[in-house]
């Protein structure tokens, strides 16, 4: 992949975070979320890509846009993966709490693990604890081994977690060790990534979470030198079945980063849409600008960058779009105008390239 193509990335999910950010706290997270996908939806046409969603919003059936298996970029070349999550936190911008991201991961075709919307085991670690711990561990046997490897007393390690009834076992354990907990309300990415930032402050990140999270955060910590092991956890028959049917033969296997990102290169860019650990979330100033705070980063060259922008809303044109798009009253109707944005912006763009 050309490296030029990490900065048109950061594009896409910074003006995705501008859709969502003016939903923050307003206690509407399927609006949220649909202002965010029809954004970077939008933008992802300007992107010089042969992309194909791997990771998405939903099966075809299910999404109007940014669906498993759709096209995006404008290009025949490079052909590449594309997992996204056009805003990772949708209850978290709903609510106004933190960790909320625009999140898009980038591979060479063929690399990045179809992960099924089901829940996965995770063990997320930083730099320090990678190769060195196992997910099929008990997690009291985790804990010891990871307090070992640090250096630190078993109450010196911060253990992250989302706050949820699943995981009533393992945090039991975690207090029984007497190791401090940090809970999250969702942002399982955010989450899984903070053990490889160590301003976070945060040692490992255990629990469930979603799949297509856990590919996410596999490819970001990929950039960072981190590690992440995960086993999916299929509910029934058909989740079953339809692990097998998206490729993975064994569905309990344990994941490692290779099986999720593959061997070859990846891009990983998050823009922050309410503020977190990791990144500010957008801010509007005055004279019609807001800011935003984004990290974009490489795998093949553990390259990390920080990108603060200031934006001119004004000019924003995508975000006209989404904000006429979302003034039509019932979401069947904005569902049929956001097809008809995306085709249209198509079809603009194939003229574009006829006439040059």
């Amino acid at each position: 992949m050309e490296r030029e193509m990490a900065l048109e990335i950061v594009r896409v999910t910074e003006v995705a975070a501008l859709a969502s950010a003016p939903w923050m706290g307003r206690g509407d997270k399927n609006s949220a979320d649909e202002a965010a996908t029809l954004a970077m939806r939008a933008m992802f046409d300007s992107v010089s890509i042969n992309g194909t969603v791997v990771i998405g919003e939903g099966e075809m059936d299910e999404a109007p846009m940014l669906y498993i298996g759709e096209k995006v970029g404008n290009t025949d070349s490079p052909e590449v993966d594309v997992a996204v999550d056009p805003l990772e936190g949708t209850a978290i911008v709903a609510k106004g709490l933190n960790n909320a991201l625009s999140v898009i991961a980038v591979a060479d075709k063929g690399n990045l693990l179809h992960a099924p919307d089901m829940y996965m085991e995770k063990l997320a670690v930083g730099p320090a604890l990678v190769g060195k711990l196992s997910i099929e561990d008990p997690v009291d046997v985790t804990l010891h081994k990871a307090s070992k490897a640090l250096g630190k007393n078993m109450a010196d390690i911060t253990v992250m977690i989302l706050d949820r009834d699943r995981h009533e076992s393992i945090i039991k354990t975690l207090r029984k060790v007497g190791v401090r907990i940090k809970f999250i309300s969702d942002g399982d990415v955010a989450g899984a990534m903070a053990p490889a930032f160590p301003e976070a402050g945060i040692d490992l990140y255990l629990g469930s979470g979603g799949a297509p999270e856990g590919v996410l955060a596999a490819a970001a910590l990929s950039c960072l030198g981190g590690e992440l092991q995960g086993r999916l956890m299929p509910a029934n028959a058909a989740e079953f079945e339809r692990c097998q049917a998206m490729g993975i033969e064994n569905p309990y296997q344990i994941l490692t980063m290779q099986d999720m990102i593959g061997t070859d290169d990846v891009i990983f860019a998050a823009t922050g849409v309410t503020p977190g650990e990791i990144l500010g979330g957008v801010r509007y100033l005055a004279d019609d600008r807001a800011e935003t705070h984004s990290i974009v980063m490489r795998a093949k060259t553990k390259t990390i960058r920080y990108i603060k922008s200031l934006h001119y809303l004004p000019n924003k044109e995508v975000l006209h779009k989404v904000r006429k798009i979302q003034a039509t009253g019932q979401p069947e109707d904005r569902r049929i105008a956001a097809v008809e944005s995306v085709v249209s912006t198509k079809k603009q763009s194939v003229e574009s390239k006829s006439s040059s």
